[in-house]
């Protein structure tokens, strides 16, 4: 099959690279940073859909809905990342942040040969995780013309669920099909066509923004603290405690033992404290107010 990739902004060729053969090192390392800077700026440019999907996750999240990122190559290990890191930062189950890439988990490290070109794979991964109309998918591809991307997109609409497309051409197929575009156009790359390079870095910057912004709306910093942090291992068991400290004001020891008190969860330690009540009754005043410090210490204090 012949494909016409003219047409596409991240198969442009780049003037300012045109030559970076020729250039030094550091001339050559200037260059990518001096397009590298481009990215945020695009990135800023599109914050307008960004916030229409984030509504959306939290929406969905309300609902018992989970969110699904769907790509291949780059695109695809991107959303798997961003996904992998949502349990220990935020706490939340394996299963309500889902990352699916072409290929399987084999294509994580290595390409599978033709795997993106099909339009039911994604289809199929989907049905086999049941996911229905709460859920949310977003579709994550540079060129926005991945088939299997376009597929899952395709039967995640026919469900009627929210359909969000990630990327970097204006107007592409992707787009069209979806309910919101995000679409940071960052132009040509240093290397003709190497869409891992600034195109990789906006999805890489929207992600952290979909996820980062979804676990915000939804109780889970309270400042700018982690405050559902899952303690697995030694630095997170000290996170704990530090978290617990910035946000009451309280000492290392009495942090510790709040912490004790309510089985590690931070934030039922801080209203603790800063409600100067039980760790039974800070866990239920979390629970009756959808996990919010701050819902929760406002009723602790008329209760």
């Amino acid at each position: 099959m012949n494909l016409d990739l003219t047409k596409l902004t991240t198969e442009e060729r780049n003037t300012a690279s045109a030559n970076i053969d020729m250039l030094s090192t550091e001339e050559m390392l200037r260059v990518i940073n001096s397009e590298d800077q481009k990215v945020a700026l695009a990135v800023e440019r599109v914050i307008p859909a960004i916030t229409q999907a984030v509504d959306a996750i939290v929406a969905a999240f309300s609902q018992g809905g989970r969110l699904f990122y769907c790509g291949a190559g780059t695109s695809g290990r991107l959303g798997i990342l961003d996904a992998s890191e949502c349990p220990p930062t935020y706490g939340t189950p394996p299963e309500q942040v889902i990352g699916l890439i072409a290929g399987g988990q084999r294509a994580i490290l290595q390409a599978v040969e033709n795997a993106e070109d099909s339009l039911t794979l994604g289809v199929e991964e989907l049905k086999a995780l049941n996911f229905n109309a709460r859920d949310v998918l977003v579709g994550i591809a540079a060129s926005g013309r991945t088939p299997y991307v376009i597929g899952a997109m395709q039967y995640a609409k026919s469900l009627h669920a929210t359909t969000v497309a990630l990327s970097c051409n204006k107007g592409s197929e992707m787009a069209r099909i979806a309910d919101i575009a995000i679409e940071p156009v960052v132009g040509a790359e240093v290397v003709t066509g190497s869409s891992r390079m600034k195109a990789g870095t906006a999805q890489k910057l929207v992600l952290n923004m979909l996820t980062t912004g979804a676990m915000i709306r939804s109780g889970k910093v309270y400042g700018n603290l982690m405050v559902d942090v899952s303690a697995t291992n030694q630095k997170l068991v000290q996170r704990q405690i530090n978290i617990v400290q910035e946000a009451t004001g309280c000492d290392a020891q009495a942090a510790a033992q709040a912490l004790k008190a309510c089985d590690g969860h931070c934030k039922t330690a801080i209203v603790m404290v800063l409600g100067q009540i039980s760790a039974a009754k800070a866990k239920q005043l979390l629970e009756d107010n959808g996990g919010f410090i701050r819902k929760a210490l406002g009723n602790a204090r008329v209760s």
